[in-house]
């Protein structure tokens, strides 16, 4: 009978998801010994380092999931951590044998999208994460790269600041927030520090983010790019020449005449750019009317400079400017979930809608399949 029961409390902690690597515990191999006598389940539970952030949750968790197990009265925990070759072999397990690589190479069925502008200040960060928290509230598993490593902002506005990546062996896991699985330098500075390198140093961080951070599966990868075509999209370019570009912009004439260099930058290296994002499109006003304090057309204007007869590049959306968008930002909560019914939430929702339905092309991708 008590094997019998333990057997349900295994089954039972299958249901159990780390909330750091999102698979269940049992299949992470961080359950050890279980065993019931008298109605009580002692259950040995291995974490993955020391100081795991997600300690708390995956006790809580566990406790929950075997004395939900009927003829379990009571559980008793051993929490202790998995010795350097279990984590060996479950970052081995994790990467699926492979070595340390890309992730998202050629081959990769995860759509990418580098999300860029010309200029500072136009909303591109906000807009990549708000884009974020959008997919990914469409059931979509998404990821998101802050590589704008000396204006990181991607930790702030998805209301983490301050958390850490979790490290077993030679990988890196990234926090989550509102299911997004983020990564930034900002991570591993404090809030206060200056990023200062040069070429040579940006392209290892950029190139160890997309290596050495467990991502896992994901349907969408967001890279929130710095302004301008200097070192780090040049390296998005080398790295991920098949991740396709938006282009933000304001209405303003002049920032979009800058936004086009970017775009420019992103096709010669192979990059496909698919839409312009005009955001600050103009205050809706109490009576209806709109007022444009940045100009207006500029999206529209982008977009058809960078149209080509074989590569039309359409407006995907026009953000108003919006009160409550700035206030998410400030706050840490996406406005597309703290107020979905907001007109910028309502047209980055709509851009998040069109991308999710985008499927990769096969284009340069081994099928997997041989003449026999």
């Amino acid at each position: 009978m008590n094997a019998v029961l333990a057997d349900d409390v295994r089954r039972a902690l299958a249901r159990v998801i780390d909330p750091e690597i999102r698979r269940p515990i049992t299949e992470l191999d961080m359950i050890g010994a279980v065993d019931v006598a008298d109605g009580v389940a002692r259950i040995d539970l291995k974490l993955t380092v020391v100081g795991c952030p997600a300690a708390d949750t995956i006790e809580r968790d566990v406790r929950e999931a075997a004395s939900s197990v009927t003829g379990v009265s009571s559980v008793a925990i051993n929490v202790g951590v998995m010795t350097k070759l279990e984590r060996d072999t479950l970052t081995d397990k994790l990467r699926g044998g492979r070595s340390r690589d890309m992730q998202f190479g050629p081959d990769s069925l995860t759509r990418i999208y580098a999300i860029t502008s010309g200029k500072g200040g136009v909303g591109k960060s906000t807009v990549t994460a708000n884009l974020g928290v959008a997919l990914a509230a469409r059931g979509l598993r998404v990821g998101i790269v802050d590589a704008d490593v000396f204006g990181f902002s991607i930790p702030g506005l998805m209301g983490i600041t301050g958390a850490k990546p979790t490290q077993v062996s030679e990988m890196i896991l990234p926090p989550v927030a509102f299911d997004v699985k983020v990564i930034s330098i900002g991570m591993f500075v404090d809030g206060s520090t200056a990023v200062s390198w040069r070429g040579p140093m940006l392209h290892r961080t950029i190139t160890q983010f997309l290596t050495d951070v467990f991502f896992g599966d994901l349907d969408v990868l967001l890279l929130d790019l710095p302004p301008g075509t200097g070192d780090i999209a040049i390296s998005i370019g080398q790295l991920l020449p098949h991740a396709e570009v938006i282009v933000v912009t304001t209405p303003q004439a002049a920032a979009a005449d800058v936004a086009e260099r970017s775009a420019i930058v992103a096709r010669q290296t192979g990059q496909k750019v698919i839409g312009v994002i005009e955001n600050m499109a103009g205050l809706v006003q109490p009576d209806g009317s709109i007022l444009d304090i940045f100009g207006s057309g500029g999206g529209a204007d982008a977009a058809a400079r960078l149209s080509t007869d074989t590569e039309p590049v359409p407006v995907l959306a026009s953000i108003p400017l919006s009160i409550a968008l700035r206030e998410g930002g400030d706050a840490g909560l996406p406005v597309v979930l703290a107020h979905p019914e907001d007109p910028a939430a309502i047209a980055i929702t709509a851009v998040a809608a069109q991308l999710a339905t985008r499927s990769r092309g096969l284009a340069g991708r081994k099928l997997g399949l041989r003449v026999s």
